[in-house]
């Protein structure tokens, strides 16, 4: 089982490209054995982990925190969490889940999202990309951080102004696949992949 105590004391080494496995606009993912941690890239990133925490909490209180991934650990730079596969993403993008015909999604977990989306604020919650999979083939909470204020308030400017990437599904300058690029504001040209260096 993966240290938390252990990571903290050598968490340099480990960030690595070997270890990458994704990245959105304000956390960066590493696999560690049994755990994935979140780097935080900006300060929204920590929010958005801090946010995971506390909605985690919240669920756990009310019995609805089963298909929900918890927050082991959360400083300023990084958040531990368990890992779960990721689900498939079609035509190389993640795709909006349909919540009531899917069948991976548990009764648990359905009541989960409706106490998110109506109660605590959540935003982006059908994305593919903010699921794994369990061991039993059922959807797994792994992304919900974002919050409709947050991203009305703070990521939305920050992302008008150049300072946070938008995703844009088109093909890279260098390899030439078309994949999702993190494009910085409109005057932003540089179309590579973050395969090809750009973050």
């Amino acid at each position: 089982m993966f240290s938390i105590v252990a990571f903290t004391q050598r968490s340099v080494d480990l960030f690595d490209e070997e270890n990458f496995i994704g990245i959105g606009s304000t956390r960066k993912v590493y696999r560690i054995e049994d755990v994935v941690v979140k780097k935080h890239l900006h300060e929204l990133g920590y929010m958005q982990s801090v946010n995971e925490q506390n909605i985690y909490n919240d669920l756990l209180a009310k019995d609805l925190a089963n298909n929900i991934a918890p927050i082991l650990f959360v400083n300023g730079k990084f958040a531990v969490q368990p890992f779960y596969e990721a689900l498939p993403l079609q035509n190389g993008e993640t795709y909006d889940l349909d919540w009531k015909a899917d069948q991976r999604i548990t009764t648990d977990l359905r009541q989960a999202l409706a106490e998110i989306s109506e109660n605590l604020d959540g935003f982006d919650l059908k994305d593919s990309g903010n699921y794994g999979i369990d061991s039993e083939g059922k959807l797994v909470l792994i992304d919900y951080g974002m919050t409709k204020k947050l991203y009305e308030d703070q990521w939305v400017p920050l992302a008008e102004a150049g300072v946070l990437p938008q995703i844009y599904f088109e093909h890279c300058q260098v390899c030439g696949q078309e994949k999702e690029l993190r494009i910085y504001g409109e005057a932003d040209r540089d179309r590579r992949c973050v395969a090809c260096g750009k973050e």
